[in-house]
């Protein structure tokens, strides 16, 4: 374990963002005038000067050789679901026998990796290996592992093809985010709100994941090839004393904890909230918000710190989404919410009737967008990993609903009836009136939570809780901003399609009767059209699954069933007409997601045939001439023979079955992923019955229970 020597005396505060070419550092290194430029660029989107980027260039590059580094990277997320980055030298000979250290605009603004051996969807061809890094200066640039010498100097960049198209996850996020801020200006003007910032959206990823000890992770091959366990029976003892979330965190939990925080902190990454999560070995870290594009970025960098942190401790980081199966999986709770041009959270019950008035119609937009768009968002977070955990174990079900809280559940049903709920009390639960007349306070907390719910309002936010722990919020935040941006623009043009251009008498409140009444118009009619996606209830229970089938919910339970809605044509036309991918854009990634998820379940498969042969089936061999001599002795013996028969029939048994299993999985394997996830199935249940009657010092991989609490009793014998 790495010395905590030395570390106390850092002043997290003087030392936050210390790694990070932030505002102050850039100040600090450039001229004013450069200084001035590069801010407008960040701020206002305005170009940069090829030689006001030549200086921003030399100022980047002085200030991260002053920390240790030697290289530079483009740094930006392929289709891969991870980042990705080509180290170059700042060093360029001189030919004098010497180097140089030089770092030109143009390096800074572009670059130009090899795109044959990302993931394209048929983009790019193979022998068309050119493509195109480009700096985004809204993420700023940091420098890893500072203060020794594998510090590199990270530059946040999009990737492109030859063609301009769209090779990563950054490029439709900034797209989508320039849509949603477009609609939310017009949103700004329409409830004539203050102020001329620039509206965006903020994200506040938590991300879980699990620890487990290195020594019993390298006895996994399952975990080390997969991330997740193939087999593994579920213990007497798991999560179910409820005695894990939240509870004492153990010391070399928290020495881990500890150093990653510093970390993170020093590259600028506002890490808040650490604690057990609900399953044993499973954690949470979640962040301050930020502005979305950044928040994406230092989500990555938080995965990765987690990752590179954990063999210093002993311990392994585990970011499946279902790394054990029968209890918790992991996700990323995606905490998304929208500021607008007054500064302001928009989705923050107001202290006004008119910030009232602008709250509804931002929530009857996000609930005309999830119903609209449903089948569109179930497939941002369609991956193989997320099918084992949507549907239970406090991850939300596949079916996408809003919970809202009984509050404004109740002003829901009074915009669409125009009478109020009462709750289990008689009282009713929320009072609200559109139109002439004012509109009252709404109290701040109006929700509470609810865990199986995929899509929750929480009181200022959105929590979209379907989101994978292992993916980049990327592709989900670009999503949300392009169905939110649909909706905004769908309501708007109501709006002003209502109020036309016909002079109108402001009321005391700063609206006019005509816009009440397009107001109460415009949300009486959106709520009606789209309130059945609205679910306050259990999401896990049957329930549920029928009445949303009666409310006509698309239940896409895996990911072959959830991928074609991204390239259905009313996706297709959604995506081009705010200009956030174009068709062929859509299409590759239908085709990356999809071949993704086929080789997944094939290495599954493949890797599970593998340890069933060369591992579990010999334990189930010995077990079953083990138990045969049992039976011989006991009779030879003049003992009681039955008990002994009737283990040994038990083990005989799942010894053919096991065998016929593995022979239908290694038939499957060439063939459609579906058979495979089937085949699988059956093959890991005969696997799991069988661990329950092996000798503990004969099954040839820690248990679950070993890996859960830590038992000294594992000894390898395969």
């Amino acid at each position: 374990m790495p010395s905590n020597e030395n570390r106390q005396d850092d002043n997290v505060v003087a030392t936050f963002a210390a790694d990070v070419f932030n505002a102050a550092a850039r100040r600090r290194c450039l001229s004013a005038h450069a200084f001035e430029a590069l801010e407008d660029t960040i701020t206002h989107g305005k170009p940069l000067d090829p030689v006001m980027a030549s200086e921003v260039a030399h100022g980047m590059k002085t200030w991260a050789m002053e920390k240790g580094a030697t290289h530079f990277s483009h740094w930006f997320q392929p289709l891969t679901g991870a980042t990705a980055e080509k180290h170059d030298s700042f060093l360029t000979p001189d030919f004098h026998g010497g180097v140089i250290a030089r770092f030109s605009g143009r390096e800074l603004i572009q670059g130009e990796p090899d795109a044959s051996s990302f993931p394209s969807g048929g983009l790019r061809a193979t022998f068309e290996a050119r493509g195109y890094t480009a700096w985004d200066p809204t993420s700023p640039a940091f420098v890893v592992n500072a203060g020794t010498d594998r510090a590199v100097l990270c530059i946040p960049c999009i990737f492109c093809g030859y063609h301009g198209e769209a090779l990563d996850e950054k490029t439709p996020l900034l797209r989508s985010q320039t849509a949603l801020a477009k609609q939310l200006a017009r949103v700004g003007r329409l409830f004539e709100v203050p102020g001329d910032g620039r509206p965006y959206a903020t994200l506040g990823p938590e991300q879980e994941y699990f620890l487990i000890d290195e020594t019993l992770f390298r006895e996994r091959p399952d975990l080390v090839m997969c991330g997740r366990s193939l087999f593994g029976n579920r213990p007497a003892r798991h999560q179910h004393m409820e005695n894990h979330y939240f509870g004492r965190i153990k010391p070399r939990i928290l020495a881990f904890m500890a150093e990653v925080d510093r970390r993170l902190w020093r590259l600028g990454v506002p890490a808040k909230t650490r604690h057990n999560e609900a399953s044993p070995c499973q954690f949470e870290l979640a962040p301050v918000f930020e502005e979305q594009n950044l928040s994406v970025d230092h989500n990555m960098v938080v995965m990765h710190t987690l990752r590179d942190a954990a063999p210093e401790f002993g311990f392994v980081c585990l970011l499946h989404e279902k790394p054990f199966a029968g209890v918790n999986g992991s996700g990323k709770h995606n905490n998304w919410s929208i500021v607008g041009n007054d500064g302001k959270n928009w989705f923050t019950p107001g202290q006004t009737p008119r910030d009232n008035a602008k709250f509804l119609f931002m929530l009857t937009a996000v609930i005309k967008a999830v119903d609209t768009h449903a089948p569109i968002i179930r497939a941002a977070v369609a991956t193989a990993g997320n099918d084992h955990r949507l549907g239970a174990n406090e991850a939300p079900p596949a079916i996408m609903s809003i919970y809202l809280g009984e509050q404004l559940d109740d002003i829901i049903h009074q915009l669409d009836t125009g009478h109020s709920l009462r709750n289990a009390c008689g009282q009713t639960n929320g009072v609200i009136e559109i139109g002439v007349d004012a509109l009252p306070k709404i109290p701040r907390d109006v929700s509470d939570r609810n865990r199986t719910s995929p899509f929750a309002f929480t009181g200022n936010k959105f929590e979209f809780r379907a989101v994978g722990s292992s993916q980049s919020c990327a592709g989900p935040n670009t999503v949300l901003n392009l169905i939110m941006a649909a909706a905004l623009d769908d309501m708007c043009g109501e709006m002003e399609t209502r109020l036309g251009t016909a002079a109108r008498h402001k009321d005391e409140h700063g609206h006019s009767r005509e816009f009440h009444d397009a107001l109460k118009a415009v949300l009486k009619n959106e709520i009606r059209q789209h309130k059945r996606v609205v679910f306050s209830g259990d999401g896990y229970a049957r329930e549920w699954e029928e009445e949303a089938a009666r409310r006509g919910l698309a239940n896409l339970r895996t990911t072959p069933e959830a991928l074609p809605a991204i390239v259905s044509p009313e996706a297709v036309r959604l995506y081009e007409r705010y200009g956030v991918l174009s068709e062929r854009e859509v299409s590759s990634r239908h085709e990356v997601f999809r071949r993704a998820w086929e080789q997944t379940v094939a290495m599954e498969g493949g890797c599970a045939l593998d340890l069933a042969k060369t591992f579990i089936m010999p334990v189930a061999l010995r077990l079953e001439e083990s138990l045969a001599r049992s039976v011989t002795t006991a009779r030879d013996m003049g003992r009681n023979v039955a008990v002994r028969q009737k283990a040994y029939a038990t083990a005989a048994d799942l010894v053919d079955r096991l065998y016929g299993a593995m022979e239908t999985l290694e038939a499957a394997l060439p063939g459609e992923p579906t058979g495979i996830v089937t085949a699988l199935g059956v093959l890991r249940a005969i696997v799991d019955k069988l661990e329950t009657m092996a000798p503990d010092d004969d099954w040839p991989f820690p248990s679950y229970g070993q890996i859960f609490f830590g038992s000294t009793h594992f000894i390898r014998k395969i």
